[in-house]
């Protein structure tokens, strides 16, 4: 980004308002002898606000005393404005009085020059006053920079870290022989389904970058359970089922967001709406919602997905199932929400559909 802040003082435009056409007339002169050339000449003060709001100035030389609407008037309907790089105000006055100057001083000017004008005193206010403005302009726009790096560098490492825990799901999914795009239909699944029941967006991101981690666990089952073509024995479920746990140890000790919800997912996504789920048996709300989500997700997408050691199954099959087992497996309120949003959800599928030759 560039800064497009005006350096030169001279070019800074100075709105100067005042009734009487001489004084205008005077200052005109004084102000383009010295190079000033952007100078707005205002006698009626009821055009002040209009005129502003067209082009903001860098400073406003205001008389006080004017018909009509007087310069504490100009001053409040200029600040009710809001702008944030609200310009110095310097007023214009015969008056002495403390209360009057201060009064004035309170309702937001920065300085005044009495009547009649000194040259040299108002050449030398006028640049003390441009020099302060423009400073703060300038901090204003690198501010202004410096949140757009911010903000991009901030959307770059959202991305990086989407990125790796992606990598992560996908360490644990080949090795279980399925393909990284699982977790990719199943992450956007989860996010789709949190958005719909009403999480924020903040955590529906959330819960697509946590979810991909759902089976990282896996990598800590031994290759002739885990590969396994047939029907596991008894005791091979039993260190097929601890993937849960494992991948919940994995992820803990992290006090992230992030990292937190990755390990409610990776924990509970085999639990069952009926209790007969595992690692340890909860039931309806008892399971963590991100789980519950986690889990219909998981299920419909390896269901309707091709595998080494299965044909996928048809979308009505798989339709037919989770309907079938809503309330038993799944809860059925999501089970409504995921119908609702199927249309959704196989576009989805379709976006991270599998390569022509997998399979």
């Amino acid at each position: 980004m560039e800064i497009n802040t005006i350096y030169k003082k001279e070019a800074a435009r100075i709105l100067i308002v005042d009734d009487e056409p001489v004084n205008l007339k005077l200052l005109d002169k004084m102000l383009s002898a010295q190079g000033y050339n952007n100078l707005v000449l205002v006698q009626e003060p009821r055009q002040v606000l209009d005129i502003y709001r067209q082009q903001r100035a860098d400073l406003i030389l205001l008389d006080i005393n004017m018909p009509h609407l007087d310069g504490f008037g100009v001053m409040e309907q200029l600040k009710a404005l809001g702008d944030p790089l609200f310009p110095p105000v310097v007023i214009l006055t015969a008056q002495h009085g403390q209360d009057f100057l201060l009064r004035a001083l309170n309702a937001g000017a920065r300085d005044f020059i009495t009547k009649p004008f000194d040259r040299n005193e108002l050449l030398a206010r006028v640049r003390n006053m441009l020099d302060a403005q423009l400073a703060h302009r300038l901090v204003y726009e690198q501010k202004d920079v410096l949140d757009e790096m911010v903000r991009m560098r901030t959307n770059e490492l959202r991305r990086t870290r989407l990125q790796v825990v992606q990598q992560l799901g996908r360490a644990a999914e080949y090795r279980d022989n399925e393909t990284g795009n699982h977790i990719l239909r199943m992450s956007h699944i989860s996010a789709l389904l949190a958005k719909f029941i009403g999480w924020n967006e903040a955590d529906c991101e959330l819960m697509l970058h946590a979810s991909p981690m759902h089976d990282i666990g896996k990598i800590g089952i031994p290759d002739h359970i885990l590969l396994k073509p047939g029907k596991f024995e008894p005791e091979e479920w039993e260190i097929m089922k601890t993937h849960v746990v494992i991948g919940a140890r994995i992820l803990e000790g992290d006090d992230s967001d992030l990292m937190k919800c990755a390990g409610e997912i990776a924990l509970s996504h085999h639990e069952k709406w009926d209790g007969s789920g595992y690692p340890n048996g909860l039931s309806g709300e008892d399971i963590p919602l991100s789980g519950r989500i986690a889990a219909l997700a998981d299920v419909f997408d390896a269901l309707t997905s091709v595998r080494p050691y299965k044909k996928a199954w048809t979308v009505e099959a798989a339709v037919d199932l989770i309907k079938e087992t809503s309330g038993s497996h799944f809860d059925p309120a999501l089970v409504a929400v995921f119908l609702q949003q199927l249309p959704e959800i196989l576009t989805i599928c379709a976006r991270f559909s599998e390569p022509e030759h997998y399979g």
